[in-house]
């Protein structure tokens, strides 16, 4: 079984968004971490790394991620007002780009806590 360590991961199981944890992984399970919070640690020791699903789906159909992506650039290019919602769960670099996207497309950000 492989062993691999991952350093420098980041966590997006909460807002916190932490990028400081070492991961050690036994094939597709994570099996310790460090500098994790307990939410963290439970949260990666329990999801694996398995492959279940297609790279792209298109209406629910396998698609590639080029004809994936080229169909979510019709639908925004399509949509009156975007909305880019849902991002406390991702790096801030991630958020960097969908808030920029939102601007080129003159869409609108909004988050989970607006309720």
């Amino acid at each position: 079984m492989t062993h691999t360590v991952v350093k420098n991961a980041t966590c997006t199981f909460c807002g916190c968004v932490c990028d400081d944890m070492e991961l050690h992984a036994e094939g597709d399970r994570i099996v310790k971490t460090k500098l994790a919070c307990g939410l963290g640690e439970a949260w990666f020791k329990n999801h694996t790394a398995e492959h279940l699903y297609p790279d792209a789906l298109i209406d629910g159909q396998p698609s590639s991620v080029e004809e994936a992506v080229q169909a979510a650039a019709d639908y925004l290019y399509e949509a009156d007002m975007p909305l880019v919602y849902g991002l406390s769960n991702i790096t801030c670099e991630a958020q960097r780009a969908a808030v920029a996207l939102a601007e080129r497309i003159g869409g609108v950000v909004d988050s989970h806590t607006s309720l």
